[in-house]
């Protein structure tokens, strides 16, 4: 198991400091600076009949490899460059009908769209016609892997925050551009690799008490959650023999029936492992999302896994530690669109008499991907498991400062956040150009 803790996203309280670093440029983001007259599409998906909004929905344009997901408000912004093979809008969200909108009546730059999808509901007696093993289900899935998923190597642009939370007021904001460099899924040889290319940071430190928690990893360990690649926790036969599995329902993703078969450890396995959720599209077998947790129930073993230094005087206990992973489907194969990772942490210094919650929060947004003329990245170049994210990236910038690459829209929360940040720490023209 040896993304393990990886996946299980670890945090390192360690005294606040912040350093710089420059990071390379690859083929596919010098490509997207060349493009010129873009389109800006803005607009929230809403379930038709409550008004709700959808979180985490996808928002591709159709006829490119163009993609972003809503933000905890279901909103979007979506930057386009080339109308002349783009044509039309497309948005899925789990449980519903994918609904397609021309671009030509999307208003661009104005009031915002309001996309309304309607609810798919599948019975599960229509589909399942006779007893369903969800042990074979998730058997056939993990068998189909080679075949579901990319056997040639991609290069993909993807947008990638963290934040941390004091209670509820955000105290630290870091996102960059990064570009990933991902290995084919039937090459074990072959690992997917991480550097950034443009980033940018803020904290907050009167409202850390002095000490800052840091997430180790950064997108590196947030692109672990994709289960199919790094299968070793969850998806191997040796995997499956730790987890009890159940048939709870059927779904339509993406205009097609998927099983929701949920995984728990067995009563009998004292590891902490993962429990949650698999959407196992019928006809491939191929797991397209993932809603999973980390099993927090033995608190002392889980702190070991999660915290990996701390100030002494300090007990820092895991409360709630949830993930999810998406894939888009192209041209008979999918490929990795989404990750999140949450994890809040009780904080409790010795004989203060009030305890203290932070809350991390890491998400990685796959925006463009290419198979051509992709290239291995070099050692150097790469973010390591190790590597700290804040550390990596300068102070915040201008408005205009991520140009024509797709972010996800921030929650009102963040915007306010980030104004405030923005005020305590100058940008200097020499890290600009970091």
């Amino acid at each position: 198991m040896k993304n393990f803790k990886h996946i299980a996203l670890i945090a390192t309280v360690l005294l606040l400091a912040f350093t710089a670093q420059t990071a390379s440029a690859g083929n596919l983001l010098r490509k997207k600076n060349v493009q010129q007259d873009l389109v800006t599409i803005k607009g929230k998906v809403i379930d038709a009949e409550s008004r709700t909004p959808l979180v985490f929905a996808t928002v591709a344009v159709k006829e490119t490899n163009v993609a972003i997901v809503t933000n905890i408000d279901g909103e979007f912004t979506l930057k386009i460059g080339d109308l002349s093979t783009s044509k039309t809008l497309e948005v899925s969200f789990v449980g519903y009908k994918n609904k397609s909108i021309p671009l030509s009546e999307l208003k661009e730059n104005g009031s915002k769209n309001i996309i309304a999808l309607e609810t798919a509901p599948i019975p599960i007696k229509e589909i399942v016609v006779k007893p369903l093993d969800p042990v074979n289900v998730v058997a056939k899935a993990i068998e189909n892997i080679g075949k579901n998923y990319e056997s040639v190597p991609n290069l993909m642009t993807a947008f990638y925050r963290e934040t941390i939370r004091k209670n509820r007021t955000y105290v630290s904001i870091g996102e960059a551009v990064v570009e990933i460099f991902k290995a084919p899924y039937n090459n074990d040889l072959r690992f997917d690799g991480t550097r950034i290319y443009k980033g940018r940071k803020g904290a907050d430190v009167e409202k850390m008490d002095t000490v800052l928690f840091k997430l180790q990893g950064g997108p590196v360990s947030v692109l672990d959650l994709d289960l199919a690649k790094n299968s070793e926790t969850v998806l191997t036969k040796e995997a499956m023999k730790d987890y009890d599995y159940k048939l709870t329902g059927v779904v339509e993703i993406n205009g097609k029936p998927h099983y929701v078969i949920d995984f728990i450890q067995k009563p009998s396995v004292e590891n902490p492992l993962f429990m949650g959720s698999l959407y196992i599209e019928m006809d491939s077998y191929a797991i397209t999302e993932a809603e999973f947790g980390f099993n927090l129930s033995n608190k002392e073993a889980a702190q070991s896994i999660f915290i990996k230094k701390k100030p002494l005087g300090m007990k820092i206990t895991p409360e709630i530690a949830t993930y999810r992973t998406k894939y888009r489907e192209q041209n008979g194969k999918w490929h990795f669109e989404y990750s999140r990772a949450e994890v809040k942490f009780k904080v409790n210094w010795h004989k203060k008499l009030f305890n203290t919650y932070y809350t991390t929060m890491s998400e990685i947004a796959v925006t463009d991907r290419t198979d051509q003329e992709v290239i291995k990245f070099a050692g150097k170049d790469k973010v390591k498991p190790t590597d700290v994210f804040s550390d990596k990236v300068a102070s915040f910038t201008d408005k205009e400062f991520w140009g024509d690459y797709n972010v996800i829209e921030p929650d009102q929360s963040i915007e306010s956040a980030i104004r405030r940040l923005s005020k305590k720490l100058k940008f200097n023209d020499r890290e600009q150009s970091k």
